[in-house]
């Protein structure tokens, strides 16, 4: 467990939560009343559940649970219901959805689940009505579209749709009218070829949930190698893409309100020590937060021009490569 200096955007260490071997934890999800926190567990083929206290300390609550049919579970999603977890299992290639016991905490797998996602299905994101669902397939480089009602999955006749090579994380504009898709290993054309990978844009039809290039996609900084990880910044105008690396690391656009086009910020790309494992603000919208593969990297970050600032301070070096981060308050 970490602790935010609200002040300074400095973290520290604070408890840990006692370790279980063989489980290989790679998602995360927090309830939105933040009082349960579930684990996918990709070597164990599990859930797990935690209890989280009002100081963030975690408890395993009962036995963890195994999917039906699901292997490598990947990344854990709730809908913005809250009433639902949805685990993307990355080599039974579908997705487990369970019905969520706000009160206790206890998931029951939901009839029908687990839903066909195509192959290697991994990144996941919601529509903000919780209508429709994207998911990323690395492997055929493509996202495919679903609907969601009552914790059942339906694919859209349209979909899959190809993105780019890698498709590694995704995101929704605060709108809910623009997806966007980081392509890690996307090669480019002149004068872009020194940059690897690229940001593939989409319109969500609000009615339908499919998916139409935006004009001028794929969208491509002038430098940098692997965008791997997306976030839209608290007042949904600018998105960023980070990297594993340290040089052009940092990429911002900023979202054309009316056509969902990015436009690179004028200071963009950004060196910066960063990393391709995460990207996230937290929930006062001051600080946006990076994970490498041995430490979380916090940064400041200007809303007009998206500059962002590295924060100094200690303790932000994790060791090991932190999965995934989220806020219990």
């Amino acid at each position: 467990m970490l602790q935010i200096n609200g002040t300074t955007g400095e973290i520290t260490a604070e408890t840990q939560t006692p370790q279980t071997q063989g489980t290989s934890p790679t998602g995360l999800a927090l309830l939105p009343s933040k009082n349960f926190l579930y684990t996918a567990n990709s070597r164990a083929n599990t859930i797990s559940t935690y209890g989280v206290a009002p100081d963030g300390t975690l408890s395993l609550a009962g036995v963890p649970l195994q999917g039906n049919q699901a292997e490598g579970p990947n990344v854990a999603l709730i809908d913005p219901s809250g009433r639902y977890l949805l685990v993307s299992n990355n080599f039974s290639n579908n997705i487990s959805v369970f019905q969520i016991a706000t009160a206790t905490g206890v998931l029951t797998e939901v009839s029908g689940s687990p839903f066909p996602a195509n192959a290697n299905p991994t990144a996941m994101v919601f529509t903000p009505s919780g209508n429709f669902l994207y998911v990323t397939n690395p492997s055929i480089k493509t996202v495919t579209a679903f609907s969601f009602a009552n914790g059942v999955l339906t694919q859209l006749a349209s979909s899959p749709v190809i993105s780019g090579a890698g498709p590694s994380d995704l995101v929704v504009d605060l709108s809910g009218r623009f997806l966007y898709v980081a392509n890690v290993s996307a090669l480019n054309p002149q004068p872009y070829a020194a940059t690897v990978g690229n940001i593939s844009g989409f319109n969500i039809d609000s009615t339908t949930g499919a998916l139409t290039p935006i004009s001028g996609s794929p969208f491509i900084s002038t430098n940098g190698v692997g965008p791997s990880a997306l976030v839209v910044d608290p007042q949904g105008e600018l998105v960023y893409a980070v990297t594993p690396g340290t040089s052009f690391s940092i990429w911002c656009f900023a979202i054309n309100e009316d056509n969902g086009q990015l436009v690179a910020e004028p200071d963009s790309p950004f060196s910066l020590p960063a990393g391709g494992l995460f990207a996230l603000f937290d929930p006062s919208g001051n600080y946006l937060y990076i994970g490498s593969n041995t430490a979380i990297n916090g940064y400041t970050y200007s809303a007009s021009s998206g500059d962002v600032t590295a924060i100094t301070g200690k303790g932000f070096t994790t060791g090991v490569s932190p999965g995934k981060m989220v806020f219990s308050q």
